[in-house]
């Protein structure tokens, strides 16, 4: 996907025409979310499938093989798509990996809180209809999406148990320390000291949650907002990365590079094309 953002709804009729389409599980390099209002989700994720009537919520984080399926129930389906750069919420998107890393697919019930997440992708809808549409407006509504999400979600979450509770707090822990200080040159021993826990054992936990270590995710973040500082300002490659804790222009650019898979400065040209 070339674009920051972009949002649209699936009716009856397009459920039918994508399930006349290859649909093998996949991988992308954005970020999903699914607002089901009606219809059905077959979600293979994590190894394993399940139906999910809507009402739904689906958030799959980029780089996480999946197979998404929707489909009528009861002859209706519709259903909002949302797929966006994780650097267009940089400030939110380990959040949200801290969120969604137990289950990527949330049910509701068909009550004001959700008709208001509906309303919200209404409303982001007709912005991105506009001509010069406000992809600032757009942000902000994206945001109080996932925050409406997770009230919602927390009033009919049950008490997690065991390791498994153990283990979702410390990662959450990390993702808060990491978002503190993930502008200094600091590596997985000062995470782990922070969280009074061995390297190993953190890099054990995170692995089992978002399948990264330690020092991957550190890299990711600071990917995530090296691109929306090239997105957003007019710093130099270099300021950029010394702000990122890269002392030389040319590690930072190797290291982007290796990432993203082009430089800073062709990454910053292509963006600003695309916002233009």
């Amino acid at each position: 996907m070339n674009e920051l953002f972009k949002i649209f709804n699936l009716d009856a009729a397009a459920v039918k025409e994508i399930e006349t389409a290859p649909n093998n599980p996949h991988r992308h390099d954005y970020e999903e979310l699914i607002i089901g209002v009606s219809g059905q989700l077959e979600h293979f994720i994590d190894f394993g499938s399940k139906t999910i009537p809507a009402p739904l919520v689906s958030f799959v984080t980029q780089g996480k093989v999946h197979r998404a399926k929707p489909q009528t129930r009861n002859g209706k389906c519709n259903m909002w798509v949302i797929r966006f750069k994780s650097e267009f919420i940089p400030e939110t998107i380990f959040q949200l990996y801290s969120f969604y890393h137990e289950s990527a697919n949330l049910s509701f019930r068909n009550n004001n809180g959700f008709r208001r997440l509906v309303q919200l992708c209404k409303m982001m809808f007709g912005e991105m209809q506009q001509p010069g549409a406000d992809l600032a407006v757009v942000r902000q509504l994206l945001s109080t999406l996932f925050v409406m999400i997770e009230s919602e979600s927390k009033k009919m979450q049950l008490p997690e148990a065991g390791n498994r509770k153990t283990q979702s707090v410390t990662f959450k822990n990390f993702l808060q320390i990491l978002e503190e200080n993930f502008r200094r040159p600091e590596g997985v021993e000062f995470y782990a000291e922070k969280l009074f826990m061995s390297s190993r054992n953190l890099n054990l936990i995170c692995q089992n949650i978002l399948q990264q270590s330690v020092s991957e995710i550190i890299e990711t973040r600071k990917l995530i907002e090296a691109k929306n500082l090239l997105i957003t300002t007019d710093k130099t490659i270099s300021e950029i990365g010394f702000e990122l804790g890269y002392n030389e222009k040319s590690y930072f650019t190797n290291v982007f590079r290796k990432k993203a898979g082009q430089t800073p400065s062709d990454f910053r040209n292509e963006m600003r094309k695309l916002v233009s």
